[in-house]
């Protein structure tokens, strides 16, 4: 009898897959992903057993179409368990879950733990005996793992990992055996070398046609420094460079050459705001070509769309190529988000743990590390820790405001400054002055902002800011939130941007949401009391050019309530005023440090609000984890908000008409990101009561066209009507 793994019912079973070829094809994949983290004979049993419950007679009668309901994988976990004892554990997580996401340890009362699934009945699958050789438990070793953070945390990013090779292993072998034209697209070489070598000549080119001034120089001093410490050893880094300083072509080119001398496989750019990484990633593709670079957030559209047609066919295939990278990771460079990167490191699925073991073997830039989740700080410096001790990855932490982590990292790990000296760059960049206001009013702070002809303010709450609009409202005045839909707030900056250059009227009252990844220049910046790290970034947004002798930039503590910021903003902000009394320059390195020791000097459960790394440790002896347990734990973002489509723009109304003609709306929704504002859970159920939305099969909620003009402001975006939204308008989402 034949065994086959995988049938298509339309084609003869000599074009089936063979089981046995499988197994070992995915075993030998699974094990060259895993070599490079020492788990090669690990991942290669593993690929061997992940589907040796197929091996029964009842998976082939129903591979043969019969309607048999069979649970294959827990056979192999089984077996697993059988054989290798202590060992078996790690083997059982990653072959039980290959389908369905890692599984909890839990109980026996619990049927999908893997304890309850251990001891369940299968069919018998012992025909594999006659084709498959395991091998005997004596071969199979466990890697030399440093516990740089302890043994369960260790243990539990192993599982991990050996999951993501066999995961990738399965998927990619039976996509060879069955769409090999998908197979192939993914059959593509590149060398970092050759992009290192392009990025090298268009910084060359660039220096060549830039003037010979102060700001110029330092910046090529920037790119030296880069340059020369790409040859240290690979570890932990800190590249701490102001606003303006180049640091995007500067890191990266630090992230290639350190990755050709090492041998590292990829560069990822880990970047909170989608703003920043769209930004970036052009900025990428420009110099390193499409097909060198995958952008990976919610908001990027496949570039189908941005060849001409003569370049149908290749741009087809570059369209597929990255479509199909975002499954796995493997491309040259990655532009990603904090809640993508981190979130994978600690999930359960399937879908995001496949790509994890590309990480391994990295350079990672993290952009804005002072924007690492505090909430979350532990964990995420602990997966940091075990990705720099135990997977071969270098890690940059990049930023101008240099988070002070140095009693959170653990004595064996040793950190580089990139830059010889930042406390004097930080001077040679410096273009603003900081001035503390005091508490002030809306009264006060109108008439002030009226005296700038020019001026942006930032505030800390969506109603501060919309109160103030209203406030200032006529000839050049614009408001910026999340309450306006992302194209509508592009069409915003635009305007102003035009106004500036003008020299004309312009005062803009926003949200933190201009902080960063906005390239705009103002002489007068005013900022509601903040942390130093976010009164760091609205000073970027002053006098960025350095066309002025000074910029200026005013810090004022709100006087009505609806300003006062809430909850962990709230501590920040006590902070930020604490650095800015105390210190002449609260922006220059010591008041950073200074702020960021303060803010980190608390009890540990703060930085980690779910006690994920308590919960590890108490499961570590037995290794008994709750991989369920703790993805839904480390959320960066809550799931809790919906999004709502402004039919803002023609754009935008003719994907809604294809929409709603389409057997699939939901394929739509990323293209309408862009349209989107996110609503607490609340809020969109008592707009849906008001009946203001559509609904497209379930899948898309519009706000009405003809409802567009009572609940959506062309100066301010989506009105707060109801209890849920007034309430929330204090928040910033």
């Amino acid at each position: 009898m034949k065994f086959y793994a995988h049938s298509d019912l339309e084609k003869g079973k000599e074009q089936w897959h063979i089981l046995k070829d499988h197994l070992e094809d995915t075993g030998m994949l699974a094990a060259n992903f895993a070599r490079s983290f020492g788990a090669d004979n690990f991942a290669y049993v593993a690929g061997l057993m992940h589907d040796l419950g197929k091996y029964s007679f009842e998976f082939q009668k129903r591979i043969n179409g019969q309607n048999i309901n069979v649970d294959h994988s827990t056979s192999g976990a089984a077996e697993a368990n059988k054989r290798y004892g202590r060992l078996a554990v790690p083997l059982a997580y990653v072959i039980a879950g290959h389908h369905c996401g890692l599984p909890d340890w839990g109980t026996s009362e619990e049927e999908s733990s893997l304890k309850a699934r251990l001891e369940k009945k299968v069919y018998d699958y012992q025909a594999y005996s006659r084709e498959i050789i395991l091998p005997p438990p004596n071969t199979l070793k466990f890697p030399t793992l440093v516990p740089i953070v302890g043994k369960g945390f260790s243990a539990q990013f192993f599982i991990r990992f050996l999951y993501s090779c066999i995961v990738d292993a399965d998927f990619l072998d039976t996509e060879r055996a069955l769409n090999s034209e998908k197979s192939n697209l993914r059959e593509r070489k590149y060398c970092l070398k050759e992009l290192s070598n392009k990025l090298e000549q268009y910084i060359e080119r660039l220096c060549n046609g830039a003037q010979d001034t102060f700001v110029n120089r330092k910046r090529k001093n920037i790119l030296l420094n880069c340059n020369e410490k790409a040859n240290e050893l690979p570890g932990l880094f800190t590249l701490t460079v102001p606003t303006g300083g180049g640091k995007t072509l500067s890191s990266l080119s630090f992230a290639l050459k350190h990755a050709v001398k090492y041998g590292k496989e990829r560069v990822i750019y880990v970047i909170p705001y989608t703003s920043i990484i769209e930004q970036n990633a052009a900025v990428f593709r420009k110099i390193l070509g499409d097909e060198n670079v995958l952008e990976h957030h919610s908001n990027f559209s496949y570039p189908q769309d941005n060849y001409r047609e003569e370049r149908a066919e290749s741009a087809t295939d570059i369209m597929q190529i990255i479509k199909l990278a975002t499954e796995n990771w493997d491309m040259p460079i990655i532009a990603t988000t904090n809640v993508q990167f981190f979130e994978s490191l600690f999930a359960a699925r399937s879908s995001r743990c496949r790509k994890l073991h590309n990480l391994v073997n990295s350079v990672i830039v993290i952009d804005e590390a002072q924007m690492l989740p505090s909430e979350f700080l532990k964990p995420c410096l602990s997966s940091i820790m075990e990705l720099i001790t135990n997977y071969k990855s270098t890690i940059v932490l990049c930023t101008a405001t240099q988070p002070n982590i140095s009693k959170l990292i653990p004595e064996g790990v040793k950190t580089i400054e990139i830059i010889d000296d930042p406390a004097e760059l930080y001077q040679d960049f410096k273009r603003v002055s900081v001035k503390n206001l005091g508490t002030i009013s809306d009264d006060e702070l109108e008439e002030q902002l009226a005296l700038q002809e020019q001026v942006l303010c930032i505030v800390n709450s969506k109603k501060h800011a919309r109160l103030l609009y209203e406030r200032i409202n006529g000839e050049g005045a614009y408001h910026l939130s999340t309450r306006m839909c992302p194209a509508h707030r592009t069409d915003i900056l635009e305007q102003v941007k035009g106004r500036l250059k003008a020299g004309i009227t312009c005062r803009v009252v926003s949200t933190q949401l201009i902080e960063a990844g906005v390239d705009i220049d103002f002489p007068v910046v005013y900022r509601s009391m903040a942390g130093i790290d976010s009164i760091a970034q609205s000073a970027g947004r002053c006098n960025r050019e350095g066309l002025r002798p000074e910029g200026k930039v005013y810090v004022f503590m709100p006087g009505e309530k609806h300003g006062i910021p809430r909850g962990w903003l709230n501590r920040t902000a006590t902070l930020g005023k604490r650095i800015i009394e105390n210190h002449e320059d609260p922006l220059g390195l010591e008041g950073v440090k200074e702020y960021f020791s303060s803010l980190y000097d608390i009890d540990d459960s703060q930085l980690d609000k779910n006690n994920i790394l308590k919960e590890i440790r108490e499961l570590e002896a037995y290794w008994s984890f709750q991989f369920r347990a703790i993805e839904e734990k480390f959320k960066l973002i809550q799931d809790n908000t919906c999004s709502i489509i402004i039919p803002w723009d023609d754009n935008c109304l003719k994907i809604l008409k294809d929409a709603r003609s389409s057997p699939f709306p939901g394929s739509y929704l990323r293209s309408l990101q862009r349209y989107s504002v996110q609503v607490f859970e609340k809020e969109f159920i008592e707009l849906n009561e008001l009946g203001i939305l559509e609904s497209i099969n379930g899948r898309l909620f519009v706000l009405k066209e003809e409802m567009l003009e009572g609940h959506y402001s062309k100066e301010t975006g989506l009105i707060p009507k109801t209890e849920s939204m007034l309430l929330n308008d204090t928040l910033i989402i």
